[in-house]
């Protein structure tokens, strides 16, 4: 049996094709898309090569789908349930796993398998391993545009939040306010954060970077972003900073931002370049105590639930993200062309199927 999906077709290059539909493994599920959304890393993967040369890869790994077979040793799922899909599948019986680092079980980053070692979600059909482990089911009266962005987005930027360990009380500044630093902006917030610098200039992402709270804006385009936080902040600095947008050079201005015994958190994917720069002095010669932890978000269930019941109990509003909505599966080219050409008025698109 065959089935179409939206590939990269090489380095720069995308299109539709056909392909076997996915066999099912007997802990394992076949999920048919629900609803579906590109990613910018989607745009790294293509058209900077990022992990490298992929021919006819379907593309994307943020879901929400209906499961359409399930393997004989999946107990808590059946055929017809809605489930959210998280972007990183881990296999949890491996070691590293055990070791507390799903996100890497196999290797380094090879928790992240959909579009990047095997065909992703962007398909009629596609597959999922360890469905026990690896999917969640939809609560009733989520929205499923509206819980894709619990594959990624959430997840993400929560765990940048994790990973610069925000605590109450803390100031905190969030560079780049795309979708995944929106969420961390409103992951900080609920960690307890008091001042909150949102680095961004686009106008809807300003208000919704102040909608999940921000309590200040900080335009690149007004001036260097050190000096602001500076100012702001009489020249202490931050607590915390979170990098979920820029380039390489990004963490020279987040080493200069935080203050000593501070912890600058990433979960930007760094699609270019060979080397991140450390600026020595700002270091305190490499005894300043600014530390820096970057992170693949981790997947599975357990994550899925959790995050799921902030939305359900209202403590989490993901809508603010969606901006562009297409109805019917042929748009899915039309909504990764946004994430790559970034149109002023786009967060996120998303596709009905």
């Amino acid at each position: 049996m065959k089935m179409k999906g939206f590939a990269m077709l090489g380095i720069g290059k995308t299109g539709w094709i056909e392909k076997d539909v996915p066999t099912c493994g007997p802990l394992d599920a076949i999920v048919k898309p629900v609803a579906v959304s590109p990613c910018t890393s989607d745009v790294h993967t293509v058209w900077e090569g990022a992990i490298g040369e992929r021919t006819d890869m379907i593309l994307g790994h943020e879901a929400v789908g209906e499961i359409v077979e399930i393997g004989n040793l999946v107990k808590d799922f059946k055929v017809g349930d809605r489930v959210i899909v998280p972007a990183i599948t881990p296999d949890w019986g491996s070691l590293e796993a055990q070791g507390g680092y799903s996100m890497h079980s196999g290797g380094m980053l090879a928790g992240w398998k959909f579009s990047n070692f095997k065909d992703g979600v962007f398909a009629e059909y596609f597959h999922v391993n360890e469905a026990d482990a690896n999917l969640a089911i939809l609560p009733d009266g989520l929205d499923p545009a509206d819980s894709v962005m619990l594959s990624d987005m959430v997840p993400t930027g929560f765990h940048g939040v994790e990973l610069a360990d925000v605590q109450f009380g803390d100031t905190v500044c969030v560079i780049g306010i795309g979708p995944v630093g929106l969420m961390a902006v409103a992951g900080s917030a609920l960690r307890g954060a008091s001042r909150l610098y949102a680095v961004g200039s686009r106008p809807n992402c300003v208000e919704a970077a102040k909608a999940y709270g921000a309590t200040d804006i900080i335009n690149y385009k007004e001036g260097d972003i050190v000096e602001q936080i500076m100012e702001k902040t009489h020249g202490k600095g931050v607590d915390r900073v979170i990098i979920a947008g820029g380039n390489n050079d990004t963490f020279i201005q987040a080493i200069q931002m935080v203050k000593p015994g501070g912890r600058i958190g990433n979960v930007n994917y760094l699609g270019s370049g060979d080397y991140v720069k450390i600026p020595r002095v700002e270091w305190g010669c490499g005894m300043g105590h600014k530390t820096i932890a970057g992170g693949l978000m981790p997947g599975g269930r357990l994550r899925m639930e959790k995050l799921a019941s902030l939305m359900e109990t209202g403590r989490l509003d993901t809508s603010k993200l969606l901006t562009h909505r297409f109805n019917g599966f042929e748009h899915m080219e039309e909504a990764l062309m946004l994430m790559k050409d970034k149109p002023r008025d786009l967060i996120k698109p998303v596709v009905i199927i």
